[in-house]
């Protein structure tokens, strides 16, 4: 290895001064990227510096040199963390996951309504009962109106209607009616014009 003379301390091999090197840059990337990760950042600045800057030979010219090409090497790692998201991660151990073993309110009020569903389609007629397994099994009318041998859909859709209204009333409550007055006529016409 060549031997290399230093003004303060005699000769001195760039083994040495890369030993010293690679400590320092430790040194300064640990404070920012901890322990590991900155003994991967020296090496990877040592191997730079012997393959790029071999005819850089003083510690007066290294040292700034490996400090710079450090903080580059610190800027890339911090754009890479930023790219991936890494830098705004939350740990597994903050989540606060809810506990669904409890029964919530929501749960116990659809529970409540299937239960109410399933004693009113009960006692609806027989014809409404398999108009609406049909419809729940992803039928669509015109294959209603095969299966109960219809001649006009039409027929389906005013039996479902009344279905769904016996459905209703059965439950308690009543199929919304639309209401439009002749002012509510004649405004929908004059916003369809513009």
């Amino acid at each position: 290895m060549p031997h290399f003379t230093s003004s303060y301390n005699g000769p001195v091999d760039r083994g040495a001064i890369l030993t010293i090197l690679r400590e320092r840059i430790i040194g300064y990337a640990a404070s920012r990227i901890g322990r590991d990760s900155a003994e991967d950042l020296a090496q990877d600045v040592l191997i730079l510096l012997e393959e790029k800057y071999p005819q850089v030979d003083g510690i007066a010219d290294l040292v700034p040199l490996s400090l710079q090409i450090a903080r580059f090497k610190l800027a890339a790692i911090y754009r890479k963390s930023a790219r991936r998201g890494e830098n705004s991660q939350v740990s597994v151990d903050e989540i606060q996951i809810p506990d669904l073993s409890h029964d919530t309110a929501g749960e116990y009020e659809r529970r409540e309504m299937v239960e109410r569903l399933a004693t009113a389609i009960a006692k609806l007629p027989p014809r409404c009962r398999e108009m609406i397994r049909w419809k729940l099994q992803g039928n669509n009318f015109a294959e209603i109106q095969k299966l109960l041998k219809l001649d006009s859909i039409n027929t389906v859709y005013s039996q479902d209607f009344r279905c769904r209204k016996q459905l209703m009333e059965l439950m308690g409550g009543a199929l919304p009616v639309q209401t439009t007055t002749p002012e509510d006529k004649a405004a929908k016409r004059k916003e369809a014009k513009r």
